[in-house]
């Protein structure tokens, strides 16, 4: 049977319900929990099992992270540019700065948290006559942002797994392309299995993720601090003051391209909104998912570099050009010898691979909520919950083939490779940016959830949003002031098509996403007008769950 009811057509401003904490209330005469009840007050069903509890949303936002093998695969953006002085001060400077960031999504993340996240509360709180065509852009930018993050992830995933068989080799062995091409594959297709399973399996494994990258990070700095030899450590006064850089940039650019390395590697933090639709008590779990992740991994990470600046030698040219081709595996080589550099590196090995698996559950997640939505190609089909997990098992696969697609890339050399890095930061704070100024500049009411930054929400999304302009700017740089057509930075050209595409498919004369798309669409029963499912500000259920509801 219909619920009607619930269904009441009424425009009214951004919608918010009654505290009910993890408690039950009565809707439409059913008992429900208070999660349900916030996220048909944004308009949607539930469709998912909420099997996440607040420390496995935190696994997510961590693991996603990933922390040392994150920087592992990064690490040759940090030490051209400034070695020991980079790794250090590069990293503390610019993890101060991604707080910012994450303490305005977390307050977005608590007044609406839902699975499509950032596109929704661009069309939330921007203007009516321009937030379908942000929102749109949005959702895609942060589809492309996280998608584009898995391939990078698993390519990195491949690099390391190389890096293994050329230490296990002598260095005997050089990877090809397409065999680390291969192996990409390979590692999207394990990951769309695990991202497919239940959510409570899913779930379930975040504890071992948390434990498996903290144990990690402690094993390696332990490891550098006793095994060492003295010919490769270095001074107090080396480590958080030496400075070498590679390239002819000025020393002060060179510092702050190695920005880089921390841009990348404490990336993905909207993991934990992309799942708040299978999360326990969301509205607290989310904001400080993404706080408490961030926070751990600047920390952590920093710990890391430190720990590198004071065991990696000082000759920067040879960590960077070894023939083993990782720079982290070639301080680790230094440091441990052979036996040991496999051992450690097996574990980081793995721990990519964690990483990628959350990776795609977020961005699965995005691509569900924006199908949901109708505004991608195929969205019927895409938009399917699996019968058996009861999870968005389409959404998965279709990830799986954009990221694959991506890392075709590849093939058009070392600089186009770059580019999937780079547009996985660029993506994703166009996505984080847009949101968290309409907030301000859309002059729509604002409620906020449970966590809420008061009086210095605004200062504190001034601060973010020009970090995240200053940040794409900074990654659109090549890596040398007089690049060839090989050391070209692609980045703006890769995203600045996407982004072009994006509009030319919404404003496409007839069939783009002008004439149809109208933004987030309510899925409640009997939420329909004239058969057609309506945009989630005129379903009227908050007031009806006031009048109706009462909690248990």
């Amino acid at each position: 049977m219909e619920k009607t009811s619930s269904a009441q057509v009424s425009v009214q401003s951004v919608p918010t319900v009654a505290q009910a904490g993890d408690r039950e209330v009565q809707y439409d005469g059913e008992s429900v929990s208070s999660d349900v009840a916030i996220l048909a007050s944004l308009g949607y069903k539930q469709e998912f099992k909420r099997a996440f509890s607040p420390v496995e949303v935190f696994g997510l936002g961590f693991s996603i992270i990933g922390v040392f093998p994150s920087i592992a695969s990064v690490l040759v953006f940090a030490i051209p540019y400034g070695g020991p002085v980079a790794l250090v001060w590069g990293w503390a400077i610019c993890g101060l700065f991604l707080m910012f960031i994450a303490f305005a999504l977390a307050e977005l993340g608590s007044a609406a948290p839902t699975s499509g996240g950032l596109y929704y509360w661009t069309w939330t709180y921007a203007t009516p006559r321009w937030r379908n065509v942000l929102s749109w852009i949005v959702g895609y930018s942060n589809s492309i942002g996280l998608i584009a993050g898995l391939a990078g992830v698993d390519w990195g995933c491949a690099v390391q797994v190389m890096a293994a068989v050329s230490i296990g080799t002598d260095e005997s062995f050089v990877p090809t392309t397409g065999q680390i091409f291969g192996l990409f594959v390979a590692l999207l297709i394990c990951h769309g299995i695990v991202a497919s399973l239940a959510t409570h399996v899913i779930a379930r494994l975040q504890g071992f993720y948390i434990a498996f990258n903290v144990l990690l990070c402690l094993a390696v700095i332990i490891s550098l601090a006793v095994a060492t030899p003295s010919d490769f450590r270095n001074s107090a006064s080396f480590a958080f003051g030496g400075f070498t850089s590679l390239y002819d940039w000025p020393n002060g650019f060179a510092f702050v391209l190695s920005f880089l390395a921390p841009l990348w590697t404490i990336g993905g933090f909207d993991a934990p909104v992309h799942i708040s639709e299978e999360a326990s008590n969301a509205r607290t779990a989310v904001p400080w998912a993404i706080i408490s992740g961030v926070g751990a991994a600047g920390v952590l990470g920093w710990a890391i570099n430190v720990a590198l600046a004071f065991n990696m030698g000082k000759d920067m040219e040879s960590i960077v050009s070894n023939p083993i081709g990782q720079p982290m595996a070639t301080i680790l080589f230094n440091s441990l010898g052979r036996n040991g550099t496999l051992a450690i590196w097996t574990v980081v090995v793995v721990a990519q691979f964690l990483m990628g698996s959350s990776s795609l559950i977020a961005a699965s997640r995005q691509v569900f909520a924006f199908a949901r939505d109708g505004a991608l190609p195929f969205s019927s089909v895409i938009y399917r919950v699996n019968p058996h997990t009861q999870t968005p098992v389409n959404a998965v696969w279709a990830s799986v083939l954009v990221a694959l697609l991506l890392g075709l890339l590849a093939f058009a050399g070392p600089a186009a490779n770059s580019a999937i890095f780079s547009l996985a930061v660029a993506g994703q704070y166009t996505a984080f940016a847009i949101p968290i100024m309409c907030r301000f500049l859309g002059g729509r009411e604002w409620k906020p959830g449970p966590f809420t930054l008061g009086r210095f929400g605004f200062p504190v999304a001034i601060v973010a949003v020009a970090w995240m302009i200053f940040s794409v700017v900074i990654i659109a740089f090549p890596a040398a002031p007089t690049p060839d057509a090989e050391g070209m930075n692609y980045m703006s050209v890769v995203f600045c098509g996407w982004i072009l595409l994006c509009l030319a498919y919404f404003y496409l004369p007839a069939y783009g996403g002008k004439h149809w798309f109208n933004g987030p669409q309510t899925t409640l029963e009997g939420a329909r007008r004239n058969g057609t499912l309506v945009p989630v500000d005129d379903i009227q259920v908050v007031e009806e769950l006031s009048e109706k509801g009462k909690r248990a």
